[in-house]
């Protein structure tokens, strides 16, 4: 269960530096590659490719400095766990209300899913 919560916590870190970075390319690559992602209001999102390209627009559009708030994250499984925050940025906050991490079989967790919603804009 801790090598689980580590990895979740790695990859959330890996996943906010490369959003502040401005690379989405490198945001992408945090989900696994059929992965799941819904974004009130934007829509959904299936796959890498339209995952890149959701996180490429909002780079585009000067949104970056992504904070999050009170993460709290349950281990489910030895492979699997689910991360909850608000979170914050420069043009908008909001929250996740469900990041499904997954272990793969290289020790690094990967999101399989990803609900959030964004309030202002």
């Amino acid at each position: 269960m801790t090598k689980m919560l580590g990895a979740v916590q790695a990859g959330s870190e890996r996943w906010k530096a490369a959003f502040n970075a401005g690379d989405a390319a490198a945001c992408a690559a945090c989900y696994e590659p059929e992965a799941l992602m819904v974004a009130k209001p934007f829509g959904e999102f299936v796959g890498r490719e339209a995952i890149e390209a959701f996180w490429r627009t909002l780079i585009a559009d000067g949104y970056t400095n992504i904070e999050y708030l009170e993460p709290t994250v349950t281990v489910i499984d030895e492979t699997s766990a689910v991360l909850q925050a608000g979170w914050k940025m420069n043009k908008a906050e909001g929250v996740i209300t469900r990041e499904l991490w997954v272990l793969q079989d290289s020790g690094e967790a990967l999101l399989r899913e990803d609900h959030f919603e964004a309030r202002g804009a």
